[in-house]
């Protein structure tokens, strides 16, 4: 197990308050006997909704916080696949909250959906086949999912800029690294991802937003997207939603499916 995948069962139940969060903000939160009682009953369906699938691996996403003034309805996804146990892992890249540093980690649905979610809901896609097997190959080892993880951590991070990394942004580059051989750093990943046609989701955030965000939160910034969008107030960056649609679009993989 390599050293990032680090959270275990026993720390899981506080994993909301320890710091280690992604799609969602990064107030203090302790989580209740009633959220952690949610989030479980969302991983069993979960669970039960993968089995169902015969799927070997599939895209995972949750909803972190309330993103509907974006037009968005998932946060934060990861890739979650079955272990020789008949267990599903999930592996996906989390931030230090409050830091613009990130990890990447393996855990359980459990532990998963254990992030004071906004909604208890989730989605899943299921990649074709061939998709499928490559990604097995690639998230069940040691190595290949650290190879492309960028530390530095922006929440809104320009999807052709390697200077930050967001965690949905990892999960997307994760994939185009498992489906090309030839690629071995971000900037291929990049161009692999533009060259099959992905489109980022464009946010509208206007200039006192930017300025407050990148003020107060050490986990956004803005300085790697070009000038003449960031003034513009268009903020490209890699979302759940627009990952579906780039997986529906290309045929990589089936309709998503809402489990509740």
């Amino acid at each position: 197990m390599m050293k990032p995948f680090r959270i275990t069962l026993m720390a899981a139940a506080l994993l909301a308050a320890a710091g280690a969060q992604a799609g969602r903000t990064c107030e203090a939160q302790n989580p209740t006997v009633e959220s952690v009682r949610k989030s479980l009953n969302l991983a069993q369906h979960v669970a039960q909704a993968l089995d169902a699938s015969g799927a070997q691996v599939v895209l995972l996403g949750r909803q972190g916080q309330d993103l509907s003034k974006y037009q968005l309805q998932y946060s934060h996804m990861g890739w979650a696949y079955k272990s020789p146990t008949g267990a599903w892992r999930v592996v996906h890249k989390l931030n230090d909250c409050g830091t613009a540093a990130s990890h990447v980690y393996r855990q359980g649905l459990g532990e998963f959906f254990l992030d004071d979610l906004w909604r208890y809901q989730a989605v899943l896609m299921v990649p074709a086949p061939a998709v499928q097997q490559k990604l097995l190959l690639a998230l069940s080892g040691n190595e290949q999912p650290l190879q492309l993880h960028e530390s530095h951590y922006s929440m809104v991070a320009y999807p052709w800029s390697q200077r930050y990394q967001q965690s949905n942004q990892w999960a997307l580059e994760a994939l185009a690294q498992a489906m090309e051989p030839a690629v071995h750093n971000r900037s291929q990943a990049q161009a692999w991802l533009q060259l099959q046609g992905y489109q980022p989701s464009d946010l509208r955030i206007g200039t006192m937003t930017r300025l407050g965000g990148r003020m107060t939160r050490a986990n956004i910034a803005f300085d790697d997207h070009p000038p003449e969008k960031r003034f513009a107030g268009h903020i490209e960056t890699t979302t759940v939603d627009s990952v579906l649609q780039f997986l529906q679009r290309s045929g990589l993989a089936a309709a998503p499916q809402l489990v509740q």
